[in-house]
């Protein structure tokens, strides 16, 4: 028998008013294993994570269950107690790395914290911080020690929050998104180093993540989150290439993949929010097989003693939807793009030997085509979408719209200029105001870009906006601290798209996203590329850029290392640092059953 470092027991997490948020929650998770959980933005992933550890969010509460590592319940022992055993025993990755660092501390110093809470002493902790940087990929000389955290990158970032969770060797690591805002190399790095310590040390991982395409690569066991309960639950093998529970089949069939071009289409509705849960199956409204019987109480059905699936029509075969073309390759660039940049030279500082970030760089994104820029991070991706919007002045080079010139500065620009290119950032915990209701947020945007537009026909425009991104129309009372990170991505999607721009820049924007909604983000910027917006799309995730882009740049330290036509440099990259990129890219193999259930 393989010892059980983690054993959960009927968790249940609720609101204040209770609420279930969770419910129903089981699973062990052996030493050494890798235990992945995956489901859509909002299932109640995050809400499990924090309660590994004894924690709830600010409004929510654990209403029952237990939560033993080794001999210890954690949800049972007194704070002084728990507050040893966090960090020493289990320890947490948060998925926004701005949420677990603190930005008034330097980096050296909030790493060895992690051991000095622990008595370690300060020799020790310089030592094992160094070790555990460089276990990361990161600098551990003096001058990254010594940087704060917003000098670093977000993969920079987020790869520090790794080290402070794996520095003091803990029996379990819960990792929330940990590889949500890194490149492919340096996700595969990170992976592959996880996978090192639990051969090694034995350690035990919790893996919550929307990415199945890294579970496929990671986990040793799956279970599958809808509306806070798990409906499947089993051995990687079995549930990710025979799954028997509807709703894996559509995450599944959610997944772009390097190996085929096609348009990406998410599963219809949406999930109850918590304490809206129907007397049946939860999933019943989505599901294309779901029947009377589904209208009763979903059951425990096991499909073998080590898989078990909530679905009364568990392994019942279906027909995945249809609507998923092959997208055609574009053919040509077009000269007349509706926002062009011409040698883009960008650095940071006003040190007469500050490093140069960009070396040149041009681009031009047509009318209604899509443009992706991917690299490692700190190639210069997110610097080049800054200067296209105004945000970061270049050293030199130029930014037209439609063959006009912009001034470099959005300071300087015309409100038509500023509409005319809107942003969705990366992080929109650092891009929404939480103290604005996703109302305000929103009609903020309509107000400054239509000043005319009296207040009714605002908050119709609102509602139809969340709609367009899969919210449901009483999300425009709720503030950010009500909404998962998948959420509040969509609204600032929704936010951007009230503008009515020409260009919408994404920095990033699905890496907070679930597959499927993801897949229904991308087929929504798909259709308004239709009424010709552009778009400038950054991203790590190749496989996305197979399903969305028409033309692909990559960069490297700031070069352009190869452009082309999608087709042309996912298929037959001609640079090395590209062929380096798609080999590190996580692949989903197909199913048993290909595109039937």
């Amino acid at each position: 028998m393989v010892e059980q470092t983690l054993q959960v027991e009927s968790l249940r997490v609720e609101t204040v008013s209770g609420a279930e948020i969770v419910d129903e929650v089981s699973f062990s998770v052996a030493q050494g294993e890798v235990f992945a959980v995956v489901g859509e933005s909002g299932c109640g992933k995050t809400s499990v994570a924090l309660a590994l550890l004894a924690h709830a969010r600010p409004g929510t509460r654990i209403g029952g269950g237990s939560v033993r590592v080794g001999d210890d319940d954690l949800l049972s022992l007194p704070a002084a107690q728990l507050r040893k055993l966090r960090g020493s025993r289990i320890s947490y990755v948060p998925q926004d790395p701005t949420s677990g660092l603190n930005p008034r501390r330097r980096v050296g110093w909030q790493v060895e914290e992690a051991l000095r809470i622990h008595e370690a002493t300060r020799a020790e902790a310089a030592v094992k911080t160094s070790d555990a940087l460089q276990g990361v990929g990161l600098p551990s000389d003096r001058e990254f020690l010594r940087r704060y955290p917003f000098e670093l990158s977000g993969g920079q970032q987020q790869r520090v929050t790794i080290a402070i969770a794996l520095i003091a060797r803990p029996l379990i690591v819960v990792l929330d998104e940990p590889t949500t805002g890194l490149d492919v190399t340096t996700q595969a790095q990170i992976l592959e180093l996880l996978l090192l310590l639990g051969r090694e040390t034995g350690t035990s991982f919790v893996y919550v993540t929307h990415d199945l395409a890294v579970v496929d690569n990671l986990a040793d066991r799956v279970a599958v989150m809808y509306a806070g309960r798990l409906v499947e639950t089993g051995p990687r093998e079995r549930v990710m290439r025979n799954p028997a529970h509807p709703y894996t089949s559509l995450l599944l069939e959610s997944i772009p993949r390097l190996s085929v071009r096609q348009r990406l289409v998410g599963i219809g509705g949406a999930a109850p929010s918590p304490g809206a849960r129907p007397p049946g199956c939860a999933f019943a409204p989505r599901c294309p097989i779901s029947d009377d019987a589904c209208a009763e109480a979903p059951p425990e059905k096991p499909i073998e003693e080590s898989h078990t699936v909530r679905c009364w029509q568990a392994g019942e075969l279906f027909q995945t939807p249809a609507g998923l073309p092959t997208v055609a390759a574009d053919s040509s660039a077009r000269p007349d793009g509706v926002v062009s940049a011409f040698e883009i030279v960008a650095s940071y500082g006003r040190d007469a030997g500050r490093p140069t970030i960009l070396h040149g760089i041009s681009l031009s994104v047509a009318e209604g085509k899509c443009v992706a820029v991917v690299g490692e991070s700190g190639s210069g991706k997110t610097t080049l979408a800054r200067c296209l919007a105004g945000f970061h002045v270049p050293d030199s080079g130029s930014v037209q719209l439609r063959g006009r010139p912009l001034a470099p500065s959005v300071v300087d620009r015309s409100l038509d200029d500023c509409r005319a290119i809107q942003y969705i950032f990366q992080n929109p915990d650092r891009s929404l105001n939480p103290r604005h209701t996703v109302r305000r947020t929103i009609e903020r945007s309509l107000r400054a870009f239509a000043p005319d537009g009296g207040r009714q026909a605002s908050r119709q425009e609102v509602e139809r906006l969340l709609e367009q991104v899969q919210l449901s129309p009483s999300y425009a009372e709720r503030f950010p601290r009500e909404l998962s990170g998948g959420e509040k991505q969509r609204v600032a999607i929704a936010r951007a798209l009230a503008a009515r721009p020409a260009l919408l820049v994404c920095d990033e924007v699905t890496s907070a996203l679930d597959v499927s909604i993801q897949a229904s983000i991308v087929a929504l910027l798909d259709d308004a590329r239709k009424d010709g917006l552009g778009l400038l799309f950054i991203t790590h995730n190749l496989a996305l850029v197979n399903s969305i882009a028409d033309h692909v740049l990559v960069l490297e330290q700031g070069h352009l290392r190869e452009a082309g036509t999608t087709t042309s440099v996912i298929q037959d990259p001609q640079h090395a640092y590209t062929q380096q990129l798609l080999a590190a890219a996580p692949e989903l193999a197909a199913t048993e059953r290909g595109q039937s259930r």
